[in-house]
């Protein structure tokens, strides 16, 4: 990371202040599918090189050839002026009761499918085919274990009756201890992780056990859900906690711990389907994604770590190269847009009406041209 005049430990830092970052991926992108895909791809190619496709859509992509055809709608929706090859889409399976070592192999020999994704059935957004018990997919995870696949989960259990605030420590206890323990060689992510049991449960676990975090949990507790009135844009899943689990996140997040990295959940519902008696879970965050984690990172002294979240951490457990490339943001104010078109209706971001402190302002250079203007400077 360079800077142009900015003391990482202190906060805020100054007006002006400009960092520059290898070029960062998002591990958890909801792009949807359809016209609105080239919506939400105009705000990710601006701040990712490469993002973890969603395989949530109706029909669920549980097939290699679903995952390869759902791979070329995506790169269609990429906007026309980009670059050939300037933004590469991570594609997933939606992981079943009935997925075979076979589907897993084929999958994986395709070079193009980097994971599974573990839903439990029922526990959010057409999550409905998603596993009913954990031990009916352990062939397909032996077949990931065996070639090196990672499985990214939802880490909630779905139980009636287990209270939505403690969903996500009932899954780690019922589910995730025991699937590690059974399968040791598995790559895991806990996607999303929105509690304190869960910073120290990845902590204390294996080295193949890392997760990712969303930039709302790091900025928001539920008492920005739920006090003054129920905001329907702060509602997501897993849901927003205590302010202790929001601070051992953003402590986490800031170690410099290579266990934790960016993944932003950015999950777009249209306006009256997040705005209804009974709202969709999601926060759209594409659009300043980046300058929130900026936000958060700030906050807690720790943007010289940024790069490291952002960038390195999560490539490194997909066991993906390091981007080449750079982006640089500037500690300067500007205010979200009320909403943002999603094929011909709208999506209402996170933040719409208010300001965000920072702004993406470089495109996407060489590392070798960051250097040469480090020594300058």
């Amino acid at each position: 990371m360079t800077s142009n005049a900015a003391t990482f430990s202190s906060y805020p830092v100054p007006e002006g202040t400009r960092i520059t970052l290898a070029l960062p991926d998002d591990f958890h992108h909801h792009f949807r599918d359809g016209p609105v895909t080239a919506n939400v791809m105009e705000h990710v190619v601006q701040q990712f090189g490469r993002a973890i496709a969603m395989p949530n859509l109706k029909p669920p992509v549980t097939t290699t050839e679903r995952a390869l055809r759902y791979r070329e709608r995506l790169l269609s929706s990429l906007p026309p002026s980009l670059p050939h090859g300037s933004f590469e889409p991570l594609m997933t399976l939606y992981l079943t009761d009935n997925t075979t070592p076979e589907e897993i192999r084929k999958a994986h020999a395709t070079g193009l499918i980097q994971a599974c994704k573990y839903y439990p059935a029922g526990a959010t957004t057409n999550s409905d085919a998603g596993v009913t018990d954990v031990k009916k997919t352990y062939p397909a995870l032996r077949a990931m274990e065996e070639v090196g696949m990672v499985l990214c989960i939802h880490s909630e259990v779905s139980t009636p009756g287990v209270d939505i605030f403690d969903r996500e420590k009932t899954f780690i206890d019922e589910i995730i201890k025991p699937l590690v323990r059974d399968l040791p060689g598995l790559k895991v992510v806990m996607e999303h992780i929105s509690t304190k049991e869960a910073v120290e449960y990845v902590k204390g676990a294996s080295d193949n056990v890392r997760a990712s975090i969303t930039c709302h949990h790091l900025l928001f507790n539920r008492n920005h859900l739920l006090v003054g009135g129920i905001k329907p844009h702060f509602y997501c899943l897993p849901i927003l906690k205590r302010e202790a689990h929001r601070r051992a996140l953003l402590d986490a997040a800031t170690s410099g711990s290579p266990k934790f990295f960016l993944g932003t959940d950015s999950a777009p519902h249209e306006v009256g389907a997040k705005e209804s008696s009974c709202g969709c879970a999601g926060c759209y965050t594409a659009h300043a994604a980046l300058a929130l984690y900026a936000e958060a990172f700030e906050a807690a002294g720790a943007l010289d770590k940024l790069e490291g979240f952002a960038s390195f951490h999560g490539a490194d457990h997909y066991g993906l190269p390091r981007s080449g490339r750079t982006i640089a943001l500037e500690k300067r104010e500007w205010i979200v847009p009320e909403r943002y078109a999603f094929g011909t209706r709208f999506v209402r971001p996170l933040r719409a009406g208010e300001t965000v402190a920072w702004s993406v302002v470089g495109s996407h250079g060489s590392v070798a041209e960051r250097c040469a203007i480090a020594r300058r400077n």
